[in-house]
């Protein structure tokens, strides 16, 4: 692994385990090298990446053509004859394209998760996903596998606030998604429209006024300070709270902390009168 992967957290390397040895191939069958016919080979229909740009598979296939395919690509068996895609999508359609029929591979015995980690590995060094596939992958992971931000964190070399942040992008309404799919919004005026009211609206003023990052955020900045974080509160607690109130005659709230592992009671009075007939109840 270069210097450039190990920046990328855990890296394909050991996800991947050992290189092949080529002249063992034949008695390693979880890590057998070797050339497979194109039409016995499919795609990973989980691949994060699902836009490929036709004029770099064009550069690729001519590459192709002239040198060949230079790296294997990852596989692994799902039938006889019939392999699915780990890693290397793009230089096997680019070898369709250049009317190759066979295309070097590793196989490899690999689960459901694993292949998944590896091909959003494989995307985010290469740089290939877009921010909506990257925050799809990232999900997509968080909810099959039973992982976690910090598990994602070490096998992507992303921090977990970014993780927790491109997740977020994935609240936003679907065409806005389009937007930045396409590249009309980018990153940060995506971040600026969550949890803003009427964001379809503002993007597309954005892309046709041309707006900033920065214009973008000062035009939702008044609405993010005044929003109000609504409190939902057990029905238990408001009975409580009503009955005490009605049995001290002045207005009560009962809170708990987050964790749960203490508790507030606030008692509301209007004025002194009420405040020193409370404290006399209270000291009898």
């Amino acid at each position: 692994m270069n210097f450039e992967n190990k920046k990328l957290g855990i890296g394909l390397g050991s996800l991947l385990g050992a290189a092949p040895n080529k002249e063992k191939s034949d008695k390693n069958d979880d890590n057998e090298f070797k050339l497979i016919n194109i039409s016995e080979i499919q795609a990973n229909p989980n691949q994060p990446r699902k836009n490929f740009k036709k004029e770099e598979l064009e550069e690729l296939a001519s590459s192709i053509r002239h040198q060949g395919v230079l790296q294997p690509i990852i596989v692994r068996q799902i039938k006889n004859n019939t392999y699915e895609i780990v890693a290397g999508e793009r230089r096997w359609r680019a070898a369709q394209t250049a009317s190759i029929h066979e295309i070097p591979a590793l196989i490899k015995e690999m689960s459901d998760t694993t292949v998944q980690e590896v091909a959003l590995i494989e995307n985010i060094q290469r740089e290939d996903l877009n921010a909506v596939e990257e925050a799809k992958a990232y999900k997509k992971i968080l909810n099959n596998n039973n992982s976690n931000n910090e598990r994602l964190s070490q096998i992507t070399g992303r921090s977990k606030s970014h993780i927790s942040n491109m997740i977020r992008l994935l609240d936003l309404d679907e065409e806005i998604l389009q937007f930045i799919i396409s590249g009309q919004l980018s990153m940060g005026h995506a971040r600026a429209l969550i949890g803003v009211p009427n964001n379809v609206t503002l993007a597309k003023e954005i892309i046709s006024k041309k707006l900033s990052v920065r214009q973008t955020e000062k035009n939702t900045a008044s609405y993010k300070k005044t929003k109000v974080k609504k409190i939902f509160k057990d029905p238990n607690i408001m009975d409580l709270e009503k009955e005490l109130s009605e049995k001290i005659g002045l207005k009560t709230s009962i809170h708990f902390n987050e964790g749960g592992s203490s508790v507030s009671l606030t008692l509301y009075y209007s004025d002194l009168d009420h405040l020193d007939s409370l404290m006399k109840r209270l000291k009898k």
